[in-house]
């Protein structure tokens, strides 16, 4: 396997290099860097280890590059950051780590570069390339990582069981770089993260959501998805989406796994989009559906409403997991309660009224919104999901017509609440919201036109009809 380095990176790794000679001292690029060179992936940080002071090395560096960029040090963790425009160089000093049961910050000491090849999570991650002159460009593999990087494999340097039990996180990195780089975690391995499930306690919240996010970003979700629910982790820190796993029978009817069927949406989803608010609204878009399962006889099985629990829990899985509780909840929140609504469309007759609600109510995320739904067209019967398919295209032929003539997406009514205040002398009130409500209604309705004076007669109606008197 060939590494083949940037312009850039070759100049960076060279003044590396020329100020660890100086020191005399060995300096080493290691990890992540390593294994991205090597499978030609795009990196934009360099971590380097050396045999001496990570921090005194960083200043060096900083000080034969132009323009002297500023160096941040940890002089705790002995380690130093320099951040340039296009890259950003990591550096501390080899050493070797031990842990305690309740903590997964370890107890550190200096150590030699085998040291701290040991404490690395994954073969592939232990790989270090020398830098220093004679040997620029050498690989140092103490632990076959190259032979696990050509064969797709992910196992730790040491025994599983020690090397999960000191950092629980190492257990959801080893799910992350499998879905990510579509790996195998090694059987040893691959069989220590189940009973050691339960030490991801340890691990703080925003740790856990920052691993998981990264899966969601992989290019096929699911993978790591499995292999979260497989090995127990999704129980300690999801129990809402293991709660979709399974399926109910009661008189020969049954239901589709929710859990199987959500992954399936979010991988059709994550075909089209890399938006990470999306794909999770792909995973919140079921997730009430056990709370909300009861049985009709003759019927079978029903989830009336879960579009509305699912977007009332948004905000709180969001706070559980230390998402942000702004405008992107707000959108994952909208797209949880409207994911039924282009294709309900599609079973009735579709009423310009019903696309200007939708208008109205999706706004500027309407194209996600039908992203999400197409997504959400599941089923082994190939003909039924063409079906389904086919009428989605004629709700967005009936949108787009409908959007060209009313104009109604990110519209806002002609008449706003002030104008009702001063028209009738109030204060904020009740009355307001009702006749704001009734003129939007009217407009979305078709009963009239998207304009100022027939907004404005219909406010002094309800006025009247509200025993308002005008100035």
């Amino acid at each position: 396997m060939q590494i083949h380095f940037t312009e850039r990176e070759t100049e960076l790794l060279r003044i590396v290099a020329k100020c660890a000679q100086s020191m005399g001292i060995q300096a080493f690029a290691i990890g992540g860097f390593v294994r991205d060179k090597l499978l030609q992936r795009e990196c934009k940080d360099i971590d380097i280890v050396c045999t001496g002071s990570g921090i005194e090395l960083a200043h060096q560096v900083a000080a034969g590059i132009q323009p002297h960029p500023h160096v941040a040090y940890f002089k705790n963790f002995g380690t130093a950051q320099i951040k340039l425009d296009d890259i950003e160089i990591e550096f501390v000093g080899a050493r070797k780590e031990s842990y305690r049961r309740d903590s997964r910050k370890p107890i550190v000491e200096d150590g030699t570069l085998e040291d701290d090849q040991q404490r690395r999570d994954f073969t592939i991650n232990a790989l270090a390339i020398q830098l220093n002159e004679a040997e620029f460009g050498q690989v140092t593999d103490p632990f076959n990582g190259l032979e696990d990087l050509k064969n797709g494999i992910i196992r730790t340097p040491l025994d599983p069981h020690i090397t999960f039990d000191d950092d629980p996180l190492r257990m959801l990195r080893a799910v992350r770089f499998a879905s990510q780089l579509n790996f195998r975690i090694e059987d040893k391995t691959y069989k220590a993260i189940e009973p050691l499930a339960s030490r991801l306690k340890i691990i703080s919240q925003e740790r856990i959501t920052d691993e998981l996010n990264k899966i969601i970003l992989s290019p096929v979700p699911s993978v790591g998805f499995r292999l979260l629910f497989n090995t127990t982790l999704l129980h300690q820190f999801f129990p809402e989406m293991v709660k979709l796993h399974g399926v109910s029978m009661v008189e020969n009817y049954g239901h589709k796994d929710n859990f199987y069927h959500t992954l399936k949406v979010l991988d059709n989803l994550s075909e089209n989009t890399d938006n990470l608010w999306l794909r999770w609204a792909a995973i919140l878009h079921d997730i009430a559906k056990p709370a909300t399962q009861r049985f009709e006889e003759g019927h079978g099985w029903t989830f009336h409403g879960h579009e509305v629990v699912g977007a009332r829990w948004t905000p709180k899985i969001f706070a559980r997991f230390k998402l942000p509780l702004d405008e992107k909840m707000k959108f994952v929140q909208k797209m949880v309660a409207l994911h039924l609504r282009p294709i309900s469309l599609t079973k009735d007759n579709i009423t310009d009224s019903a696309i200007r609600r939708l208008l109205f109510d999706a706004g500027e995320d309407l194209e996600s919104l039908l992203l999400l739904c197409e997504a959400d067209i599941t089923s082994k019967n190939e003909q039924k999901v063409e079906r389904y398919k086919a009428n989605l295209k004629l709700v967005q032929q009936k949108i787009k017509e409908v959007e060209e003539r009313d104009h109604i997406r990110n519209w806002q009514p002609p008449i706003d609440g002030e104008l009702i205040m001063k028209t009738f002398n109030i204060r904020p009130s009740r009355e307001v919201g009702i006749i704001k409500e009734a003129i939007k209604d009217a407009i979305l309705d078709g009963i009239i036109p998207n304009d100022y004076d027939a907004a404005y007669r219909l406010m002094l109606e309800k006025g009247k009809i509200l025993n308002l008197k005008t100035e």
